[in-house]
């Protein structure tokens, strides 16, 4: 319910004549008249909707989307060839590192779990060594 105040200003101000005029402000203010019911517009609402969309669009201009692609293989590739020079870079690395130690005589023991890094390394000339490797048995 909404209050209706009551905003009635007959008196306060005069005319020329003397008699009473309405001078701008309210004679009650405040004063409630009566109240009326005030529509709030709520009520059960239930709604169930399902929807669908599709969009097609086709390029105008081919050039454009074909450059794109052309730059994204060459990109690949591009990536893929500097992951094979690391991993030749590492392979390279390996191979001389493992070289030089297992001409000196140093290698992990065979129970280690790093024995494998350097197990597929074969040092065919150590210094004093070559090949073909031939030794004289001696006849008695």
């Amino acid at each position: 319910m909404q209050p209706v105040y009551n905003g009635l200003d007959i008196a306060g101000d005069f005319d020329d004549d003397g008699n009473p005029k309405s001078d701008g402000i309210p004679d009650f203010p405040g004063d409630i008249l009566y109240e009326v019911p005030t529509r709030t517009g709520q009520k059960d609402n239930y709604n169930l909707s399902l929807g669908f969309s599709a969009t097609w669009s086709k390029p105008l201009d081919r050039k454009l989307q074909d450059q794109c692609k052309e730059a994204a293989a060459a990109n690949i590739a591009l990536m893929q060839q500097a992951t094979a020079n690391k991993r030749l870079d590492f392979e390279i690395a390996r191979l001389k590192n493992c070289g030089e130690l297992k001409m000196k005589g140093i290698q992990f023991h065979p129970k280690s779990p790093y024995y494998s890094v350097c197990a597929d390394v074969v040092v065919n000339n150590p210094p004093g060594h070559q090949h073909p490797h031939i030794h004289k048995i001696p006849k008695e």
